[in-house]
């Protein structure tokens, strides 16, 4: 079983001794300056993580109105333009620089109507999807929350039909199962039919917990360490002979160490 957590949940050394894996979340890694990749600060950050005993996967750019959230570098991946395009590469090619698990994509959002929106994404998702499959990279496509409705892809059947609309054996799914508890209400069965339903292509998974309901804070997307919110975590074992990392979202490392012994004795491995 590979737990690893997300790089703003601590720093690297401490990471390196609770999980075997780190999530370079590019949005906050501070390595750019604008839209411009320093590469001077990346390259400090690789040697550090090169001294280190730790798988990696990456989080590339993506939408958000959040004011901690850097407006330089949101991508909406139903609306791209060169520049967009650009720094989805930098983080392709970052994965394939560092032999990463996988790169997680967010879905778009919804504009001028939701097949609109949803065809100009699979058609961006197909052109990451073909510098993915030339540099061996694997990408995840993650299902967001539903208690937000501008996301696109917050259903299990949305998000399959987005994987099977772009057809590349380099984009399946990154099961985000704190949105799915969001998506279900917080309800334990439709939660298992959700996992259910996308468990064929889900290459990556991000946990972490919520109430299952909207709030004022983050549409309910609060990102608590497992266990202190309502998912059930052993639906996870509707993903059978499951081999990629579990990664938490959380942001600290109390929430790290407390969530990765709820995930042990939910899935019963160690």
């Amino acid at each position: 079983m590979i737990i690893g957590a997300s790089s703003f949940a601590g720093s690297l050394s401490e990471l390196s001794h609770e999980v075997r894996s780190v999530e370079l979340y590019i949005p906050k890694l501070h390595v750019y300056n604008g839209r411009r990749l320093d590469r001077g600060v990346l390259t400090t950050i690789l040697d550090e993580l090169s001294t280190l005993d730790l798988m990696t996967s990456i989080h590339a750019p993506y939408s958000a109105e959040s004011p901690t959230y850097p407006k330089e570098l949101r991508v909406d991946t139903s609306d791209m333009d060169t520049e967009d395009f650009r720094l989805m590469s930098e983080s392709i090619e970052l994965a394939a620089s560092l032999g990463s698990r996988a790169v997680v994509l967010h879905p778009g959002r919804i504009h001028d109507g939701r097949e609109a929106s949803f065809e100009n994404m699979v058609s961006n998702l197909k052109q990451l999807a073909v510098q993915a499959a030339d540099l061996g990279v694997m990408l995840g496509l993650e299902n967001k929350e539903g208690t937000d409705p501008t996301n696109l892809c917050c259903l299990a059947e949305e998000l399959v039909a987005a994987v099977e609309a772009v057809n590349s054996d380099n984009l399946k799914i990154t099961l985000d199962i704190g949105h799915a508890n969001l998506t279900c209400g917080g309800d334990p069965g439709k939660l298992r039919t959700f996992v259910r339903t996308v468990s064929s292509h889900v290459i990556h998974m991000h946990m972490h917990d919520n109430g299952g309901k909207w709030t004022s804070t983050y549409d309910g997307d609060e990102h608590l360490a497992p266990g202190r919110g309502n998912v059930d975590y052993t639906v996870l074992k509707e993903i059978h002979n499951y081999r990629g990392i579990y990664n938490l979202e959380v942001f600290s490392m109390p929430d790290v160490r407390s969530g990765k012994a709820t995930l042990m004795q939910c899935l019963g491995k160690d």
